[in-house]
Formats: C-alpha cells, structure tokens, sequence
C-alpha cells in the first residue's frame, strides 16, 4: 500500500489518494474543489492534480472517502465521480444529522433530502469495508461535528479534523451539533487504543511558524506529544481548554459556501433557466444591547 498526498494551500487541506501498485486499485480521501469567494469562481486544479496521479499511475478509484461534511472546503467529489462514475462516494451514516442540522440554516427546500441518499453509500460504525485489495475499517469520531468517521486502511488511519498534527492539537468543536466531549472520547477511547505504530494521516496542517509541510504522525507520537489532548489529559482540562480556545477562533472564510454544498454530496446547486447557479447565504445581523444606530428593519 502506498499513500500520496496532495496540499491544497489555499485551505491548509490535505487530500490522499491510497494506491496498490501491483493490482492498481486506489482510493482518494477528502479531495478539493477550489473556490474563490470573492468572485464566487470554482477552478479544478486541486482535483486536477489527483486525477493526473491517477493517470500517470493507471490506478483504478473504487472509492471517493469523505471524512464529514467540510466547513473550510467544497468537496471535489463530483468532479472524480464525473470522471471515475463507478467509484464509490461514501461517507459515514450519520452525515443525515448534519443534513437536518443545515437544512433549516440554509432554508433549503422542503424536497432537500436528509437521508444521505445523495451519497452512494452510507457506512456504519466499525463496518469493514472491502473495495479491491482494501479493508476500510470505519471509525466514527465524533466531536467537531456528529458526523466525523476515521477510516483505517491497513496501518493508516486518515481522521480528517479530528486530530492534526501534534504541535497543533485536535479540531475545533463549536460547530452546530460539534462536542468537546465527543471529541475527547472519539480520540482517547478510540483513536489511541489502536497499535501504537498506527500512521496518522490528518485533514489539515497549517505549519505552525512556519515549519515544513507534515501530515503522518504515530499514535505513540499522538499520545506522548499532542499538545492539546495527550495520555496527560483529563476530560475535564480538555473541555476548558478547548472550549476556550474555540471562543477565539475565527469563523471558517467558506463555511457558509461549502457546508451547504458538501452536505449535498459536493453537488452545486441546480441551475435556473438560463444556467445560472446561486448559493445561499445567510444574513445575520446583531446590535450590542444599548447601541445607538440603526434598527433592524430600518436596514436595506
């Protein structure tokens, strides 16, 4: 088994793509879709350079992983499955919860299914999966959002923003439906109970000052090293700390853009007719109690 990762910079996303040289059989991980919001333009080169690989190495995706539905990112699965239509996309089953949770957010149509029928397939806790060569083994870890799953293929297991790298810590939590204690018991009670050789892979790295590009860290490193959630810390530390911390942390530049779009299995939404497509976003407006200025209906 051979792992290739792929960096996309704009979102400190890492993509992966699982391959077996001698059967050519392959899985992507987490693929990227860019987006501009500014002018609100969608590009193909993150996508681009995994279906290149794929190319180059005549490998054959069985699968297209998604580890949850992404708030920093538009999900470039429906690019690959135009591209490989017999792939599988797949996610964990319990991408339905942060469906019901967002449909109202983005007042999508009543019509907007909340079963995960968008997916190809939907897996389930502890569910091993066979596709080819591989065993998926799907792990759910819940806590930066319901839905997050970690799949364990062979001695690798990919998390998604559960964990990062060491000197970064764990996800965020304060997402809707998003749990501290999820998060804490998804890594300890799970995650670091695997062999300690166990090769993690994480969703993101964002190079604390300024390091190199990392991405694979043991769970024997996890474990000992993890400055925020190590065998040192206790529930209770890791909830003050990393509820916290969330206070402090900026609003993701493309949650509002890519939730609704990843939650739809990465599909844009439809097209008018005259083959326009809009987004929704929307508006929130807040007035510190006994300031002066406008009212909320006096705002046009």
């Amino acid at each position: 088994m051979q792992i290739e990762a792929f960096f996309d910079t704009h979102t400190s996303t890492l993509t992966y793509v699982v391959h077996d040289p001698s059967s050519h059989d392959a899985l992507i991980i987490d693929p990227v879709l860019d987006y501009d919001p500014a002018a609100s333009k969608v590009w193909t080169e993150s996508v681009d350079k995994v279906v290149h690989f794929i190319e180059k190495h005549s490998l054959k995706p069985l699968f297209i992983l998604e580890t949850h539905a992404h708030a920093d990112h538009l999900s470039g699965s429906q690019v690959l499955k135009n591209r490989y239509p017999d792939a599988v996309l797949a996610i964990g089953r319990n991408i339905t919860k942060v469906q019901k949770l967002f449909r109202d957010v983005f007042a999508l149509p009543a019509t907007f299914a909340v079963d995960g029928s968008q997916f190809d397939r939907l897996l389930d806790e502890d569910e091993v999966v066979k596709a080819g060569v591989f065993d998926i083994r799907v792990l759910f870890t819940p806590g930066h959002t319901p839905a997050c799953s970690s799949y364990l293929i062979g001695d690798a297991l990919f998390t998604g923003d559960t964990l990062f790298m060491p000197d970064m810590g764990t996800g965020r939590c304060d997402f809707p439906g998003g749990s501290v204690k999820d998060m804490y018991e998804s890594i300890t009670g799970k995650i670091y109970t695997l062999p300690p050789t166990t090769r993690i892979f994480v969703g993101h790295d964002y190079q604390p000052g300024g390091r190199d590009l990392a991405c694979e860290a043991s769970v024997a490193e996890q474990r000992r090293d993890n400055i925020q959630l190590n065998d040192k810390t206790s529930l209770e530390d890791f909830i003050t700390f990393r509820s916290e911390r969330d206070k402090t942390l900026d609003t993701p530049r493309l949650l509002l853009q890519s939730v609704q779009v990843n939650i739809d299995a990465g599909s844009m939404p439809g097209a008018d007719d005259e083959g326009r497509r809009f987004l929704k976003i929307p508006v929130n407006v807040f007035k510190p109690e006994g300031a002066g200025g406008l009212q909320l209906d006096e705002i046009s």
